[in-house]
């Protein structure tokens, strides 16, 4: 017989008691993720790549700010904490940051469970973002999703949603 999993509500999820463990908790849909801290590698991975959005992002009208590991609370049992992201303009907040952020960026370390990514990117693009940007460190990529697909990029990684952005990966992955 297999163990049963009782599913939470946001509001049962921030009730639970802060404890000492320095990773971080997201809401899967109900489902409680608990990761790791990053590793050295993945916090300057998610630094550069905030560095590199961050006067992309102030010279167009369209985009809120960056932002890094930022919460979001999309309905009643997900809670995302993407290790970079970008605001919609005016994005709905509360307490928290209503609704996926315009973009999200997902750095894959070894804790990242393939189907637990691949929930999140469909919540994120079901809920706002026009992009999620998966990084695969070990491989040197980075995969774009958006509605109409997904798209690998080796070498320079541009973005439909920011115009004009390049970001070389050899230097932010190397």
């Amino acid at each position: 017989m297999g163990a049963t999993t009782s599913l939470l509500t946001f509001e049962e999820f921030e009730r639970l008691p802060e404890t000492d463990d320095p990773g971080k908790c997201e809401l899967l849909e109900g489902e409680l993720i608990q990761l790791p801290p990053p590793e050295a590698d993945h916090t300057l991975i998610a630094h550069g790549l905030y560095e590199a959005l961050k006067p992309a992002v102030a010279q167009a009208d369209s985009l809120g700010r960056v932002l890094i590991e930022m919460g979001y609370k999309i309905g009643r049992k997900t809670w995302f904490v993407p290790d970079v992201s970008v605001l919609h303009p005016g994005q709905s907040r509360g307490k928290y940051f209503e609704g996926a952020p315009l973009l999200a960026v997902e750095i894959i370390s070894e804790s990242n469970k393939a189907a637990d990514v691949d929930r999140e990117i469909k919540l994120y693009l079901a809920n706002g973002s026009q992009e999620v940007w998966v990084v695969y460190p070990a491989t040197r990529c980075v995969w774009v999703y958006r509605a109409e697909g997904a798209q690998e990029f080796r070498g320079v990684l541009r973005s439909r949603l920011i115009g004009g952005l390049q970001i070389d990966l050899e230097a932010l992955l190397g």
